[in-house]
C-alpha cells in the first residue's frame, strides 16, 4: 500500500528528534508562607544537552511539576555554552567552586568512560565527554554541583 493512501488512518510521518536531551537534576517542593495559609509550589533543576559540546541548566518555579520543568527546559535554552571537548575529554585538570561545592575535574585515558557521580555525571554526559574523571568535593547540593560544573567549563584554558 503507498503511503499517501487516503485510507490509512495513521500519518507516518517520522516526529521530529529534540534538538537538546535533557535530564532532570533536582525536583523539590517548596513552600512559601502566606496570610492564608502555605503556598506550594515546584522547583526543577534540568541540565540540556546534544553529546556534541553544547550543555545548558536552567532553574524555575511552577504550580505543577510540568510547568516547572518546561520553564526550567526554556531557562536551559538560553543559558547553553559550549564545552571545551578534546578527543573526548578535557586539556587539563582544574578544580573548580562554587559556593561551598567544589568539583574537581581531570582528563581520563581513551575507553576509560565518565567516571563521576550525581549531577555532575549527569552534566558531563549530556556534554558529550566520553573519557573524563570528576570528584564532587565539600557540598552535596546537587545545584551547586552542577553550577560549579559549569564554573569550570568556563575556566578551562584551550589552545586558539
Amino acid at each position: 500500500m503507498p503511503k499517501n493512501n487516503p485510507k490509512n488512518k495513521r500519518n507516518n510521518t517520522p516526529r521530529e528528534v529534540p534538538e537538546y536531551e535533557q535530564r532532570l537534576i533536582d525536583l523539590a517542593r517548596v513552600t512559601r508562607v502566606m496570610a492564608g495559609g502555605k503556598r506550594m509550589r515546584f522547583r526543577a533543576c534540568v541540565v540540556i544537552g546534544d553529546r556534541k559540546g553544547k550543555v545548558g541548566w536552567g532553574m524555575a518555579k511552577g504550580a505543577d511539576v510540568t510547568i516547572a520543568i518546561s520553564k526550567a527546559v526554556s531557562k536551559a535554552k538560553k543559558n547553553i555554552i559550549k564545552a571545551p571537548i578534546l578527543e573526548g575529554t578535557i586539556p587539563h585538570q582544574l578544580m573548580t567552586k562554587y559556593k561551598a561545592a567544589k568539583v574537581f575535574l581531570r582528563p581520563a585515558q581513551k575507553g576509560s568512560g565518565v567516571i563521576a557521580g550525581g549531577a555532575v555525571r549527569a552534566v558531563l554526559e549530556l556534554a558529550g565527554f566520553q573519557d573524563i574523571n570528576a570528584k564532587i568535593l565539600g557540598s552535596n547540593n546537587k545545584i551547586n554541583n552542577v553550577r560549579a560544573t559549569f564554573e569550570a567549563f568556563a575556566n578551562i584554558k584551550t589552545e586558539k
